[in-house]
């Protein structure tokens, strides 16, 4: 059914409608595979350009053995977690095979500067995340009501241990963990550093963000002990898909903030909500938590008005999809 040759696979395209598959290419970072589970389909098909990894479970801990090319006969075509017939409702799944940093800040010309002085945050799409039912992020309207702040005036609001997002209309969210009042520390173009406030926001305004998780923190001197240990660690010795998963692990200490830091079983324990309007909303379902924070993150890249619009189209084509399946 799948092409063994992992570098020019293709799918035909009745396959792909019969079983619900909706694989996308994301920006550049790689390949976004959308899976649709409904009552028409009980299975999940998984497909990417390249790599697929296999882990395994070892007596001390559930760590990952060995990271491993894979034939297409050895990939898992069904629900490891069975099939659930009362579930009428269609239900996307998100999964990020493989991506590099999202979020690599391009200097901020002056044609564009005049857009960051108007971003909105009513333009922003109100989610909460939940894991196993646990609220454990929640960005509402209440928080959008705070706006943003020029970097000079979030320079005498930060504390050490803080964490800061820069945010620009069209760009992915920046995030940064402050360590004194005019220094943070960042990911930015796969590498962590050291800057001045002003060098690390280019031109974007900021807001806090210590309160959006909703994990313990730790205390402020092992947050700033956490990012300054990692300092000029490149490329290949980072273990963060971007600056907000960075930021998220030095002050909660969470490994799931990590790549790899939780093994991928089939479940999808992780649910974002997304408000589309006062009384209605949609949710997505991830196998991680990494994966939902790239969700998110292009969500916010996109802007509110075109991430509803991409919701819309891609459930009306669905219908359209479980139509063609029920004449067949």
């Amino acid at each position: 059914m799948i092409c063994q040759n992992a570098h020019h696979a293709i799918i035909p395209n009745m396959i792909k409608r019969r079983n619900g598959l909706r694989p996308e290419l994301g920006s550049k970072a790689g390949l976004r595979v959308a899976l649709l589970k409904s009552p028409l389909r009980d299975l999940y098909y998984r497909w990417d350009a390249k790599l697929f990894t296999r882990v395994s479970d070892t007596v001390m801990g559930n760590q990952v053995d060995k990271l491993t090319h894979l034939n297409y006969n050895e990939i898992p075509t069904t629900d490891p977690n069975g099939f659930d017939p009362e579930d009428d409702t269609p239900r996307i799944g998100v999964s990020y095979i493989f991506s590099a940093d999202d979020d690599e800040q391009d200097n901020i010309d002056e044609t564009e500067k005049e857009d960051v002085k108007h971003y909105d945050c009513r333009d922003e799409l109100e989610c909460a995340v939940y894991c196993r039912d646990e609220c454990i992020y929640d960005r509402n309207s209440r928080f959008g009501e705070v706006g943003t702040l020029s970097w000079e005036n979030l320079a005498s609001k930060c504390k050490p241990g803080d964490l800061v997002e820069f945010v620009a209309i069209g760009q992915y969210p920046h995030w940064a963990v402050c360590v004194d009042d005019q220094q943070v520390i960042h990911l930015h173009r796969n590498e962590i550093k050291c800057d001045f406030l002003f060098d690390a926001s280019q031109g974007k305004r900021g807001r806090i963000v210590n309160e959006l998780y909703k994990f313990r923190a730790l205390s402020p001197d092992v947050v700033v002990q956490n990012a300054t240990e990692q300092v000029g660690m490149k490329e290949r010795d980072i273990c963060w898909k971007n600056s907000e998963c960075f930021a998220a692990w030095c002050r909660f200490g969470k490994r799931e903030f990590k790549t790899g830091g939780e093994i991928r079983i089939g479940k999808q324990p992780y649910k974002m909500k997304l408000q589309l309007s006062e009384k209605k909303s949609h949710v997505l379902d991830f196998q991680s938590l990494e994966d939902l924070i790239m969700e998110k993150r292009r969500n916010d890249q996109m802007g509110r008005e075109a991430v509803i619009q991409e919701l819309e189209n891609h459930l009306n084509c669905t219908e359209d999809t479980e139509n063609d399946y029920n004449c067949n």
